[in-house]
């Protein structure tokens, strides 16, 4: 369970990246509120996956995949550079990250 709590928070980080750029935009009270409960409901999903999973693991995880899904969130949605040695990167840290779960 841990290990899907881990994700959902990695889900939930990748969300409040587009609502860094959504606020960015809009300045809206509505993009404030999604921001602060896109992070808010990240934060909460590590720290339960925290109670079992050791936390450089979990860290480096979760890290992972709010980066890896943000700068691919980036390239679908808002047409940032598709280069290949960008996605070979990529590909790097989600390879890390499966590692990781692997090993542990």
């Amino acid at each position: 369970m841990a290990w899907v709590s881990l994700v959902v928070a990695g889900f939930f980080e990748m969300f409040g990246v587009l609502m860094i750029n959504t606020l960015h935009k809009n300045r809206n009270w509505q993009s404030l509120v999604l921001l602060i409960f896109g992070f808010g409901t990240s934060f909460l999903f590590l720290a339960l996956a925290m109670k079992t999973l050791p936390m450089g693991t979990a860290y480096a995880i979760w890290t992972g995949i709010g980066a890896s899904g943000g700068a691919i969130l980036g390239m679908v949605l808002y047409g940032e550079s598709k280069n290949w040695k960008r996605i070979v990167f990529i590909a790097m840290v989600l390879g890390s990250a499966i590692g990781l779960k692997l090993i542990s």
